[in-house]
């Protein structure tokens, strides 16, 4: 086998926390495929991929990884993936872009993997089962397994099935919970009920499986978004899982929703709204322990981060201090934040020279196009990253 030009098969899409993992694909697209916000899949067909094809993709995977070892002792290395291997690597030549990726994950040392596509679960357990005791086999040095799934997914599955799952090596499900109101799921089309969320994540919870539930700040809109804060909230107090994860709503043309924002059945929150929505979210969340994120750029306020409950007065002071800030500044924060130029408040506070260049921009933008045309820009600054 020439390992150089081999390849193994991944999907589209990962969560932003599991950057550095190694990517295996174990279904194609999503079973389900209908909810209005999500952009991906749509035109796609879900498929399950055989035991036998999986493995084979894990074998080539465990080659290129030995085949990048050996090049680290040619190169006197001993075993260690360094800027020297990389650097061979990515400038020489027939090396396929599988064996890059593999690289770069043994140079980063994460020793995590995530399974690919959007609902893994949805594979029979004595399948799932092979594969992730195939997979621990070949890497014995990875120490964590992460995937996807959905809660109606979850739900079907029995206590003692999941509970085999996570004997043979899955670690951790990331959940798409995004509200727990139930007529924002039904509009939506989320194919889930509030009630079926929580047994899923009670079950894997019971099952000693680490459970991560995506929110979605922004998905009530104008109409909803008191209601999907409160029961989102509830919804994540019956559960307790071990992390919330926020990533806010956008609705670039592509997706299905676009056609409600353009028929007006339904309106987005503004930024600022949208900052008093996740107030009243996490003021809601209690008698748990999970930790929250806001890690990723579609959100305004990134470090409204925390443990709770230790850390939840600290996480309303963040969002205090971006509602305190007078309107010109929440503007310059808002164009900065969403251009990458800031990552918290307190990088606004302290970059005099980016917050010049800002000020000056909007000035630019408003002489020409008023101050519509400064939220157009913001808008396709944010959106590019979806």
């Amino acid at each position: 086998m020439n390992v150089r030009a081999s390849s193994f098969e991944q999907g589209p899409i990962r969560p932003p926390n599991e950057a550095r993992s190694l990517l295996l694909r174990l279904t194609r697209n999503c079973p389900w495929n209908q909810c209005l916000f999500c952009p991906v899949y749509k035109t796609r067909k879900f498929s399950l991929r055989s035991v036998e094809e999986i493995k084979q993709d894990i074998q080539t995977a465990r080659n290129i990884a030995d085949d990048i070892l050996a090049l680290s002792h040619q190169l006197g290395r001993n075993g260690a993936v360094d800027d020297e291997v990389i650097s061979r690597i990515s400038n020489g030549p027939g090396y396929s872009q599988c064996y890059r990726g593999m690289a770069v994950w043994m140079y980063y040392g994460t020793n995590a993997c995530f399974l690919q596509d959007a609902d893994n679960l949805i594979m029979k357990t004595d399948d799932l089962v092979a594969v992730l005791t195939f997979l621990r086999e070949k890497f014995p040095e990875i120490t964590r397994v992460t995937t996807y799934s959905r809660s109606k997914t979850i739900s079907r599955k029995s206590g003692e099935s999941l509970k085999r799952i996570r004997k043979a090596g899955l670690n951790r499900v990331h959940i798409g919970l995004e509200t727990g109101y139930d007529p924002l799921l039904k509009f939506m089309k989320k194919g889930v009920t509030a009630a079926v969320q929580i047994e899923a994540g009670r079950k894997l919870m019971e099952a000693g499986v680490e459970v991560s539930e995506y929110v979605m700040p922004g998905l009530g809109g104008q109409a909803m978004w008191r209601e999907h804060a409160m029961e989102t909230a509830r919804v994540l107090n019956q559960i307790n899982p071990h992390f919330i994860r926020l990533r806010s709503l956008r609705v670039p043309d592509r997706i299905p929703l676009y056609e409600n924002l353009k028929n007006g059945s339904f309106v987005m929150q503004t930024d600022d709204a949208l900052a008093e929505e996740i107030r009243l979210f996490i003021a809601s969340l209690d008698g748990i322990t999970s930790r929250v994120t806001s890690d990723h750029i579609m959100n305004l306020l990134e470090d409204v981060s925390g443990k709770l409950p230790e850390d939840k007065e600290a996480m309303l002071k963040v969002i205090q201090s971006y509602q305190d800030l007078p309107d010109k500044e929440r503007l310059i924060f808002r164009l900065g934040r969403r251009g990458g130029a800031y990552r918290s408040i307190d990088d606004f506070r302290r970059d005099t020279a980016t917050y010049q260049k800002i000020n000056l921009l909007i000035q630019n933008i408003e002489a020409s196009e008023g101050a519509p045309g400064v939220e157009r820009y913001i808008t396709e600054m944010v959106d590019r990253y979806i």
